[in-house]
């Protein structure tokens, strides 16, 4: 049996996360409508757009499991930390969780930062190496990700980490539980996946 997370599990000196400098972002109606194939090719409109899980999506696609390496869990309170203004709607004191998604061989192919209701993150994380989708599929939650934008930007960390030069693309999404939002999550994938994907665009990428 695997024991809760408890507060102790914690680091309360908050560190800080790998938000994309934007060259370029859109909100919930541009994310609804999609977006001209030279700018972002279909393959990784499904990945980015799509409303399925992104854990399952790299799994399928390396053919490798997708596992988590848990780098941060802080407790942020109430404090904005940074994050989309769309935080707001996650209840607080909140706790953010910042992770790598790799495959089972050490290839990282996406990195995420969350921020949960720290009363009730035990609830849904109870095993905080499992990725998100794997912790809720066990639990049989039923979810809905609401989409609420797309970011092209620059990160070095991200750059570094990845071993892949920039710009990357990432987004930011709720996950509703029993009409409430439960968690605000962001995520940025690495150009390492156009080896399964194809190239990021079908054409001369312009922005609008």
């Amino acid at each position: 049996m695997v024991a809760a997370i408890s507060p102790s599990d914690f680091s309360l000196s908050p560190c800080q996360w790998h938000a994309l400098k934007p060259r370029w972002q859109v909100g919930p109606l541009a994310v609804q409508k999609g977006l001209p194939h030279e700018q972002l090719a279909p393959a990784w409109q499904m990945l980015l757009l799509g409303d399925g899980s992104p854990t399952r999506h790299l799994q399928l696609l390396t053919r490798e499991p997708t596992e988590v390496d848990v780098i941060d869990m802080s407790l942020v309170g109430m404090d904005p930390d940074g994050a989309p203004e769309i935080i707001q709607a996650v209840p607080g004191p909140r706790l953010r969780r910042q992770v790598w998604l790799r495959t089972a061989s050490g290839q990282r192919l996406a990195y995420a930062t969350s921020w949960w209701e720290a009363s009730h993150v035990d609830d849904y994380l109870e095993n905080k190496s499992l990725p998100i989708w794997a912790s809720l599929a066990r639990l049989r939650t039923e979810l809905y990700r609401d989409i609420q934008g797309l970011h092209l930007g620059d990160s070095q960390v991200l750059e570094h980490a990845f071993g892949q030069a920039g710009p990357f693309w990432g987004r930011h999404y709720l996950f509703w539980h029993r009409n409430r939002p439960l968690t605000l999550i962001y995520e940025v994938f690495s150009p390492y996946l156009a080896r399964y994907l194809g190239p990021m665009q079908s054409g001369p990428m312009h922005l609008h």
